[in-house]
């Protein structure tokens, strides 16, 4: 599975410099907030975090990189509290517009729980989907859609909009 995904990143790299201008203002480091619903098992609240990345294009329509997240949520109940999560990703994205990115994506996800003082985390596969616009070529803002599967039978479900900035 590494190898592939070296492949498939050094491909995208090689290829980049041709497309680059084709796919702008959807290439290069990109980061920003995200805020929204977060649901686990029966408990609604909010997530929020921050993310980066970094997209390169594979042709003049795809984009493909990397990314990762840092986030908070306010669900919780029975004595159990969810604290931090960790993702790491890849993203693919199609150019709809030249404003408007339709992406997917699938990764790793580590959330944190906190039950009764004594705290342990648990992994599994984050998966979704969405749409960037880009405001100005260096603004832009998001909603997605993200379903986490951990391990335990445990799943996870946000949908979150966030505002970010290209570099």
């Amino acid at each position: 599975m590494k190898t592939v995904i070296f492949a498939a990143l050094a491909a995208a790299a090689v290829s980049a410099p041709a497309f680059a201008q084709d796919a702008a203002p959807f290439t290069g480091p990109r980061a920003g907030v995200i805020g929204g619903y977060d649901k686990l098992g029966g408990n609604d609240g909010f997530a929020y975090g921050v993310s980066t990345g970094y997209d390169l294009a594979v042709t003049p329509n795809v984009t493909f990189g990397p990314e990762v997240s840092f986030s908070d949520t306010t669900v919780g109940g029975g004595g159990t509290e969810l604290s931090r999560d960790l993702a790491a990703s890849v993203r693919l994205g199609y150019i709809l517009t030249p404003r408007i990115l339709a992406f997917g994506k699938v990764g790793y996800a580590n959330t944190r729980f906190d039950v009764g003082g004594a705290g342990f985390s648990i992994e599994g596969v984050r998966y979704g989907g969405g749409v960037e616009f880009a405001v100005t070529g260096n603004t832009y803002i998001s909603a997605e859609y993200q379903r986490s599967e951990y391990e335990l039978n445990t799943s996870r479900d946000a949908g979150v909009v966030g505002i970010g900035f290209r570099f």
